[in-house]
């Protein structure tokens, strides 16, 4: 049996403020390093095989935390890289409410037809993270696979895992320090956990917009 385990690192200030990520390399913030350290610990007990990250340092930083309590090295990979956002990367919901109405609406209600200026679509995201997710499984055989990615990413990868289009993101929550498993067997992948972030509960931090 196979085990695909999506985890959304943990929270950085970019995320409380609102504020595009995309390629930015912001790292974790207080809450953020704290629920890293509680996911860690939450999956401590699980044998895991090989635990892939975004390279970007907010991903990295989760995946570390991860990896200590199983003497693993991380691999950063690109295509687990978050969303790129284009124009929009470092610029506030409220600016990019208020510059691009008509797009920002679209990306709220048909996000699979959207390519964000300068940026990626969600197209994009399936054609780069589900060939390497794929990959990997082959690789793996049975086992635990352990990716750290970003809120986007995570979404279209869930989507294409469960086999439904992009046009299904909105309905799909992530939130940060988020734990979602799959069981591979059979020839069919069953999601069997999702955004499970009970492990963050000592931390009692308010829940973030999905943003």
């Amino acid at each position: 049996m196979l085990e695909i385990v999506l985890v959304r690192h943990g929270e950085t200030a970019w995320n409380t403020g609102e504020v595009f990520r995309g390629r930015a390399d912001v790292g974790l913030n207080d809450t953020g390093r704290r629920q890293a350290e509680l996911v860690a610990k939450c999956l401590s007990e699980d044998k895991i095989d090989f635990i892939y990250s975004s390279p970007l340092r907010r991903a990295v930083e989760t995946a570390e935390a991860i990896a200590r309590y199983h003497g693993l090295e991380i691999s950063t990979v690109s295509n687990l890289i978050d969303f790129d956002f284009g124009e929009w990367q470092g610029r506030s919901l409220k600016e990019v409410r208020a510059e691009y109405g008509e797009i920002y609406r679209d990306w709220t209600d048909t996000p699979e037809q959207v390519s964000i200026p300068g940026g990626e679509s969600l197209k994009d995201v399936s054609c780069r993270a589900m060939p390497f997710v794929e990959d990997a499984v082959m690789r793996c055989g049975d086992g635990r696979i352990l990716m750290v990615s970003h809120r986007v990413v995570c979404k279209v990868l869930i989507c294409g895992l469960l086999g439904i289009d992009n046009s299904r993101f909105p309905n799909i929550r992530m939130d940060t320090g988020g734990i979602t498993r799959f069981d591979c067997g059979e020839g069919r992948l069953v999601l069997t956990i999702h955004n499970d972030t009970s492990c963050l509960r000592p931390i009692g931090a308010a829940v973030l917009n999905d943003f």
